[in-house]
């Protein structure tokens, strides 16, 4: 293992293993030319790897292990060659920077994940708000299409039994039918408010008071025109 530093100042342990064998035509240099060919690889791919990974940022670096492997492959099989071994492969086994700065890592994507589900979260929010406001706005849009042809109906409805009462009995007036009217509509109301076992007071003079009523809106309405 060894220890560097990257460019944003992080020390990490950066482990290595080169395979190498001893070339049989260079069996001598091999022996007798250095006493200790692993002490001598092990500092060559220390030196590579203090002056490769310090120009890296430390995401850099673990991006790059196969970059620094290749580094430390061309070294040593330019040197170690003049030495009677051959470099097979070098491979960057591990790469860990300090246990609080792990931490840190972990810290960081895990707060980066958590903004981007309150994102996602606010936005299904909004559209689930927007979606909500658009389907009340159609439904009482729908509602009030749904009232003001009702009216109509019953408007036009109305004016035809007025039309068709004035027809088939002679000497009946408008104004008579529209009293009969009136009262059948009076009848029914209170009916539907006995089905809900409500006690009201009735007076029959209700429904001239309604008729009185009616008459001075009218009245007043094509005053005013």
């Amino acid at each position: 293992m060894c220890e560097t530093k990257t460019k944003d100042n992080v020390f990490v342990q950066v482990g290595v293993a080169v395979q190498y064998r001893v070339v049989s035509d260079k069996s001598y240099d091999a022996y007798y030319r250095l006493a200790n060919p692993r002490g001598q690889i092990e500092s060559y791919v220390f030196d590579v790897v203090r002056s490769t990974v310090p120009k890296m940022d430390l995401d850099d670096a673990f991006e790059s292990k196969d970059t620094i492997a290749e580094a430390v492959l061309n070294q040593l099989k330019d040197v170690m060659d003049d030495y009677g071994y051959e470099i097979h492969e070098c491979l960057v086994t591990d790469l860990s920077p300090d246990s609080k700065v792990k931490a840190s890592m972990n810290e960081i994507n895990a707060s980066k994940r958590l903004k981007e589900a309150a994102t996602h979260k606010a936005e299904a929010d909004k559209v689930r708000l927007i979606k909500g406001a658009e389907a009340d706005a159609e439904a009482k849009y729908l509602s009030g299409v749904g009232v003001a042809r009702q009216r109509k109906a019953i408007a036009q409805g109305l004016q035809t039994s007025v039309e068709e009462f004035a027809g088939e009995i002679s000497g009946t007036t408008p104004k008579d039918v529209m009293d009969i009217l009136l009262l059948t509509q009076y009848f029914d109301v209170l009916h539907t408010v006995g089905a809900n076992s409500l006690i009201l007071e009735h007076d029959p003079q209700v429904v001239g008071a309604l008729q009185n009523q009616l008459r001075m809106s009218g009245a007043g309405s094509n005053k005013k025109r």
